[in-house]
This record gives C-alpha cells, structure tokens and sequence, in this order.
C-alpha cells in the first residue's frame, strides 16, 4: 500500500484497476500459482470464474490468463476434465452473459470482446492515441510505476527463487511491448505481483537480521517471527521507501494535474446557482471529469478525437492544437447562440485572446494544473472563460 503508483491509480475508476483487483483473487485460487506441498484453499473453479469475469471486464486480461491457463494445462494431471468440465462451461456462460448484457445495452448482438481485440491488437488501432518504443515497460514504464521499490522486488524475485510469477511479470511486459500504444495503467495487474517479491526480500531481511534465521524451513518459508524489532537494515529500508513514496502519492493526486477538476467544481458550484448554460471545452479530448462532475443537465461540448477511417486524417483535438486560432473561429461561425463558458488551458489561451475579446468573453477563474509537462506543452493552468452578456 506504500507503493505511490497504487496510492495514485487503483482508486480510479479505470477498468484497469478492477481488473488488477480480480488478478490478484483469481491467482491465489489457482493450483498452479500456489506451492502445492502447502495447505492454501486453492480452487480452480473459483479462479477461472475470477479469470473469466476479468476478461469481460478488460479483454486484454487474456494476456494474463493465457499464461496461468497453459501453465496449469501442461502441470495439470487431468487435461480433459481441466478443458471440457471446467474451462469451456464456465467461459461460455460468463460470455453468454456479458453478450446478453451488452445486447440489452446495445440494442443488437456485438461480441465487445472481440471488438476490443481486432482494434487494439489486430488492427492497431491503439496506436492513433501515441506510441513509445518497443523497450519502454522495462526502461521506462515499469520502473516508474515500482519507483524505489525496484531493487527490492528485483532481490526478491532472485531470492525466491519463484519462476512461475516472475516469469508471469515478463511475460505480460514482453507482450505488451509488442504493442505501439503503451500505458503505465495496462500493466498494473502485475504491479502488486512486483511489490510481493519486494515483501519477500523485507522478510529475508528479518529473518537474516534475526537470532532466528536458522529457522527457515527447508521449503524457503519465512517464519513468523515472535518479536518485534527489526534489524537496522530492514528498519532503514522501509523509512526509505516511505520517505520517497508517500510524497510522490501525495504529490501526483492533490497537486499534480488537479486543475480539470477543480475547473470542473467550480462549475457545478455554478451551474447549481443557474448562472451556466452551456459550456465548450477548448482542449484536448476527455481532459476533463464532465458530467460526472457537473450533475446538472447542461450542453457542454469538447473535441472530439475518435479516430477517423482515413489514415493520417487529424481528429477536432488535433485540428485545433495545430491551428487554435483557426480552429476557434471556424466554429464559432456555426454558433447560433455562443457558449456562456469556455475552458482551455493556459498554453492555448496566449493564441486565443484575441478570439475571446472580439467574442465578449472575459476570464473568470484561473486553475493551477500541473509544474511541468507530461506528453504535450506544459499545461500550467485551466482557465475559465464567461461570455460577458450570458446573464444579467
């Protein structure tokens, strides 16, 4: 829980983090995974509900369980029963449910899972939102995400000896590395397999800084130790990873990037006094919270960036990042009624000011948003806009 990437991503509402939570519960019901000469409540049926369940909410979870699935296929002694009794009844009927699901909310039959793979995957579609190189999780990516608890984990997995979750850790890097598009939250399901192997060096600390330590057991457990001082170099370690990542959590979810929201708060707070009627927001696609923020049944509008058949063609984000003013003016051309509110960030505002006097729009709130610059020009604040004849 110290880690500052859990601290800063697992309480979004990210599919992602469900899918991280169902990993982590269907690997410790998985024979497999657990050390068999061990008394764990393993129970397959129950990990491949958790397993399948995890796919239907995020298909790429496959990559995970395509490893653990063929890991107990080839360690299994009973294949037939492990594929015909187990594995396909309980997949079709979690995908026959989330196929009625989706025809209830859809209107029509669509497999999404199968969707969701041939645009990610197959078509790369993924990579119309950016790409990095093939070697960012194990240069970049991963190392932030683990951040000073890197050596750790790496002593812990040379210590533990234990091929089966450390190679579910590369695997899952390795193949999403084939991939264009990459984000730190598509491999968070295996970031807290990571932080256990980190727990497992903690421990060998212990037990080496302890009168105890001749008594590990010849299958590599670490004893519960009945005291309660830890050695120098254990103590040490943990003031270490506290003193580096709880600033870092701190830092990255109250400070870093907050201006979206509190321009969005603020405009609830207004839209509750009736003084918004409409807002267009001038900034790259889904920057902010919108109506979940808002909760109030007002027009709003912000550009759009869904990507277009045409390879090569720039979506209305695009569009107006390269031309702002142009952009702007074109659109306003279209306006029956002007928006009563504007939002944009700070970086673009310098090449609209023109564009918001002639338009009688003056500036009503200034929002810090971020210290430096993430994957575009520093976005040091959101700034509101109020069309100056809106209301009385």
């Amino acid at each position: 829980m110290a880690n500052w990437f859990i601290f800063f991503c697992l309480n979004r509402t990210f599919s992602n983090c469900l899918e991280t939570v169902l990993t982590i519960m269907g690997l410790y019901y998985w024979p497999c995974i657990r050390d068999s000469s061990i008394d764990y409540p393993v129970n397959r049926k129950w990990g491949l509900v958790i397993a399948a369940l995890a796919c239907a909410i995020r298909p790429t979870s496959a990559v995970i369980w395509l490893y653990v699935g063929m890991l107990e296929l080839f360690l299994t002694p009973n294949k037939v029963k492990f594929i015909i009794l187990e594995v396909i009844p309980i997949g079709s009927l979690v995908l026959g449910f989330t196929c009625l699901l989706d025809r209830l909310m859809y209107g029509s039959w669509v497999i999404v899972p199968l969707n969701f793979l041939k645009f990610n995957f197959l078509s790369s579609g993924g990579d119309y939102y950016g790409t990095h190189p093939w070697h960012w999780y194990f240069t970049q990516g991963f190392l932030v995400m683990l951040f000073t608890f890197t050596p750790f984990s790496i002593a812990g997995i040379i210590k533990s000896k234990n091929q089966k979750l450390s190679a579910l850790i590369l695997w899952v890097l390795a193949i999403y590395s084939i991939l264009g598009h990459k984000e730190f939250r598509f491999v968070l399901p295996v970031l807290p397999i990571a932080l256990i192997f980190s727990g497992y060096a903690f421990a060998q600390m212990e037990v080496s800084g302890s009168s105890s330590s001749s008594s590990v057991t010849k299958k590599k457990q670490v004893p519960r130790q009945n005291h309660t001082k830890w050695s120098p170099k254990l103590r040490l370690s943990v003031y270490f990873l506290l003193a580096t990542n709880i600033p870092m959590a701190l830092y990255m979810s109250l400070f870093h990037q907050r201006g979206t929201e509190d321009a969005m708060n603020y405009l609830s707070d207004e839209a509750y006094k009736g003084r918004v009627k409409s807002i267009l927001f001038l900034m790259p696609c889904h920057s902010t919270p919108y109506y979940s923020t808002l909760h109030r049944n007002i027009p709003m509008q912000f550009l759009d960036c869904t990507p277009s058949a045409e390879k090569g063609e720039l979506d209305e984000s695009d569009q107006f990042l390269v031309n702002p003013l142009g952009f702007a003016s074109e659109l306003a051309r279209n306006w029956s009624e002007p928006p009563s509110h504007i939002v944009l960030f700070a970086s673009e505002e310098t090449k609209l000011r023109d564009f918001m006097i002639q338009h009688s729009f003056k500036e009503v709130r200034r929002f810090f948003h971020a210290h430096f610059k993430v994957d575009r020009d520093l976005q040091s604040s959101v700034v509101v806009y109020v069309v100056n004849h809106a209301f009385p």
